[in-house]
Order: C-alpha cells, then sequence, then structure tokens
C-alpha cells in the first residue's frame, strides 16, 4: 500500500507548504517516489503543468521537491479569488463556475468525487503521498462539505500531523485547543504534532512540548527552528510577499494590486544582487525615482486599473516617467497600459468598457476562452530563448504590436512603445531564464549578478531537506504515514 500522511495547520499560514515541500525532498532523497496533494488551494499565483492546466504554485515547488513535473492531480480543486465575497472555481484544471463562498459551500459535496479521484491516481504511483490541509480544522464552524482538512483526510482514511506556529504565541492553545474543538472522530485522526518556526533555543520549550504530549496524547514529531533560507522559495501567498528585496542597485518598483495574480515573476528578479525590488503597499505613492514600474498580473484586471487609480498612482507613474523611469506591464498589467479595456460579455463584471493608462498604442477585448499553456518564448531584443506561461483571457492588438518584446513560434508577442520605454507582455515566468534575465536588465542599465536561479531554489530545498532531517523526526513521520489508520 502507498503510504499517505497530511500535514494540517493549527492556524493559517503555520508553514504547511514548506514543510510538504522540505519532507517531500527528505523523503526523496532517501529512494522513495513521493508526491504532494493538496485537496483544495486558493491562491491567484497559479502554475501551469505539461498537459495545460492550473495548479496552485506551491504544489509546484512540492513537485519540484519530489523531483517530478507539476500535475493537476497535485491540486483537483484551485479557488482564485475574484472579488472580496466570489471566485473562480478550477476542478482539475478546467474552469468550473464563478460564486460567491454561500454558493460554494452548497457546491462542496460535488467535488469531493475529482479530489478523490486525483488523490486516487497519485498514491496508483507513488511510494508516498504527503498531503497539505488548508486553513485550519479548527474552523469547526466550515466542517459540514469540507474537502479541504477533515472532511477529505475522513473519506480517503489520510492519518493527520497538526502543525503548529510559535512565532506567532499561544502554540501550546493552538494545539490542545484544536484538539479540545474538533469531535471524537476526527480527533482520532491525528496522529501527531510539529512545532514550527521557533527563534532561539528549542531546550526552552521541552517543558511546552511535554504539556502537549501529555494532554493530547499524540506523538511529538520536533520542534522545528525557524528556517532562515524560506524567502529564496517561492511565496504563494500575496500577503508574504516582502516589501524590499535584500538586492541594491537598480531600482524596480511594483504596485501591490488588490487581485494579484502569477507574482512568481518577482522571484528571480529579488534573488538579483544587483537589483532592488520595492513591492509597494495600497495607500503609499510609487517612488517617482525607480528605474522601472512593474506592474503585475491581475485576477481582475478592469477592477484592478480601478484600484491602481483609486491610489493616485497612475499620476505617479506619469511622474516617473518622466524622471527617465521605465514601465512593463505583464498579462493584467500588460491590458492596463493599453488606451482601453472592453468587456463586452460581462466576464469581469458589468459589461462595458473602460479607458485603459494610454501608456501603449494597444486596446483589448475580454473574451471567454482562458488561455493556458506552457510557451516557449525568445527575447526580441537579445534572442535569448525563455520558457515561461500564459495563463489570461482577452485579445490585445494595435500598433504598439509591431515592435513585439517577444516571439512565440515566429509570431509577435507583447508590444513596446515607439521610444522603448514602455513595454507589455502576457507572458509569466520568463525571468526564471538567467539569460533571459541578464539580458533584459542589461538593456536597461542594471548590474546583474552569474547566479542561476534554478539552482538557487534546489539548494534552498537541500537546505529545507536538512534542516527538517536534523530538527524533525522523519523516521516517525514515515511510520505514521506507513502505519495509516
Amino acid at each position: 500500500m502507498t503510504a499517505t500522511v497530511m500535514i494540517q495547520g493549527a492556524g493559517s499560514n503555520v508553514g504547511k507548504s514548506l514543510l510538504v515541500a522540505g519532507f517531500a525532498r527528505v523523503f526523496a532523497r532517501r529512494g522513495l517516489s513521493v508526491r504532494p496533494f493538496k485537496p483544495q488551494n486558493m491562491s491567484n499565483n497559479a502554475a501551469v503543468t505539461p498537459e495545460g492546466a492550473e495548479i496552485g504554485r506551491a504544489q509546484a515547488l512540492q513537485a519540484m521537491a519530489c523531483g517530478v513535473p507539476p500535475s493537476v492531480h497535485m491540486n483537483p480543486i484551485l479557488l482564485k479569488p475574484e472579488s472580496e465575497t466570489g471566485a473562480q472555481v478550477i476542478v482539475q484544471g478546467a474552469r468550473f463556475a464563478t460564486c460567491k463562498a454561500r454558493e460554494y459551500s452548497a457546491l462542496k459535496p460535488q467535488l469531493m468525487a475529482p479530489v478523490l479521484d486525483s488523490f486516487a491516481r497519485l498514491t496508483a504511483e507513488a511510494d508516498l503521498v504527503i498531503v497539505e490541509g488548508a486553513g485550519s480544522p479548527a474552523e469547526v464552524n466550515l466542517r459540514a462539505g469540507d474537502i479541504a482538512n477533515m472532511g477529505f483526510a475522513q473519506a480517503a482514511r489520510v492519518p493527520v500531523v497538526l502543525t503548529g506556529d510559535i512565532d506567532r504565541g499561544g502554540v501550546i492553545a493552538q494545539i490542545v485547543g484544536t484538539q479540545a474543538v474538533l469531535d471524537q472522530a476526527d480527533n482520532a485522526l491525528i496522529k501527531g504534532f510539529l512545532i514550527n518556526k521557533f527563534r532561539g533555543d528549542p531546550r526552552l520549550f521541552d517543558d511546552g512540548y511535554r504539556m502537549i504530549a501529555e494532554r493530547t496524547g499524540w506523538q511529538g514529531l520536533g520542534v522545528l527552528p525557524w528556517f532562515a533560507d524560506a524567502h529564496r522559495l517561492p511565496a504563494e501567498d500575496a500577503a508574504d510577499l516582502r516589501r524590499k528585496s535584500a538586492g541594491t542597485g537598480f531600482r524596480i518598483v511594483v504596485p501591490q494590486l488588490n487581485r494579484i495574480a502569477n507574482f512568481d515573476d518577482l522571484d528571480p528578479l529579488m534573488a538579483e544582487p544587483g537589483v532592488s525590488v520595492e513591492v509597494i503597499a495600497p495607500g503609499l505613492p510609487l517612488p517617482v525615482e525607480a528605474d522601472l514600474i512593474l506592474i503585475p498580473g491581475s485576477k481582475s484586471t478592469i477592477a484592478d486599473l480601478a484600484h491602481f487609480r483609486a491610489q493616485g498612482w497612475d499620476i505617479d507613474l506619469q511622474a516617473a516617467l518622466r524622471r527617465g523611469a521605465k514601465v512593463l506591464g505583464l498579462c493584467g498589467g500588460y491590458q492596463m497600459l493599453g488606451r482601453s479595456i472592453a468587456d463586452p460579455e460581462g466576464i469581469e463584471g458589468a459589461p462595458g468598457s473602460v479607458p485603459g493608462l494610454g501608456l501603449l498604442d494597444v486596446d483589448t477585448v475580454m473574451t471567454p476562452e482562458k488561455r493556458v499553456t506552457l510557451t516557449e518564448a525568445v527575447h526580441a531584443a537579445s534572442g535569448e530563448a525563455a520558457q515561461g506561461y500564459e495563463i489570461h483571457i482577452g485579445r490585445t492588438e494595435g500598433p504598439d504590436r509591431a515592435r513585439p518584446l517577444f516571439t512565440v513560434d515566429g509570431q509577435p508577442e507583447g508590444a513596446i512603445r515607439a521610444d522603448g520605454r514602455v513595454m507589455g507582455s502576457y507572458l509569466h515566468g520568463l525571468f526564471g531564464a538567467d539569460g533571459f534575465r541578464r539580458a533584459f536588465l542589461a538593456g536597461l542599465g542594471a548590474t546583474t549578478g552569474n547566479a542561476s536561479y534554478a539552482e538557487g531554489v534546489e539548494e534552498a530545498l537541500e537546505k529545507l531537506a536538512d534542516h527538517l532531517e536534523a530538527h524533525a523526526d522523519c523516521a516517525g513521520l514515515l511510520e505514521i504515514a506507513r502505519r495509516g489508520l
């Protein structure tokens, strides 16, 4: 039988995604065939699989940790928020519905079947499947119809390890309190616990650790110190975006859109020692001294364009251009830079058309068809090749398309203004290609290093695995997975 274990959190953002990636690399290094699985994820930072499907970016990183390509079955349900109360529902890689939170609650019982189907496919091909929960099982008000935490664990009969975040404080209450609010059947699934993000000497928590074990009866699997290299791994949640990277020199400024999407474009730029990347929160001005203003992707382009203007960023953008800055728009950011965005079918909201920022001589029309694909591109200016991906709706046309930023299969992609200072493209992920990233930045006057971004991510994954080997009871975790329920 395939061994299975589920890492759930006593709260949100306790480090579940990195723990799954780290344990996946630990056991893959031991020669096991490992697969990650997350029944339901909520993120606008999606990854594209080789079959042209969308999954959460964390599962793509976890697949890398396993040494296998990402698969749609690693994250069968992906929720992509489009508003404060509604989200697009992606089921096994394809758009299934767009609904409000209350409507989704009614929809969930239908989704357990594809979740279990995808899980069965992974267990059929692996020695070990490590499952990541979502949020916390302590949210017992959401237990009915649950497919993300205990509802899935019960249906698939998977043992659970509960993780607490000691950095936030109150970790004893996090773990013990979770046991207190769960019913007997769900508590029976939990076989162990982990304490994550400890700063200082872990031995100082010995008494607390023993108290949790005594009160819960669960097996303790370790106190994990803070992992300092976590920032070197791609972030999935927009809340994890750092305001400023560690680099210095060439200054890239990124407005944090309300529905920012596919911001993995920033990770390789943040890793460049000769580049400073600043993510500007709403309510703050865009620094006009920027060398490059990068407008990222958006899940709701028209709404985020209104948000952009509401911050006064359109005025800051014009001021920065006058001072010599360059502008790059990616996907939704590219659409915003044009003269207009039309949504005749009301795909993003009420049907209609809005003026764009008017910095590129192009116009966009939203269309129902969604393009999701891996893409090989060539940088028109340097001839450097790169692999990226597309996730977007809409067609963009206009005179500035005659000066493409890239070519794809010999066809123009993107647009550049006549003076070369404003650029746009639908392609994501290209900055991960070292040759293109260096050529693009050098063309703007930046000085870059020689490090490989992909090698840096691999090195961080190796360090994460070493960290878990040193501080977690990996043998105990594997025994829980093999023993099952």
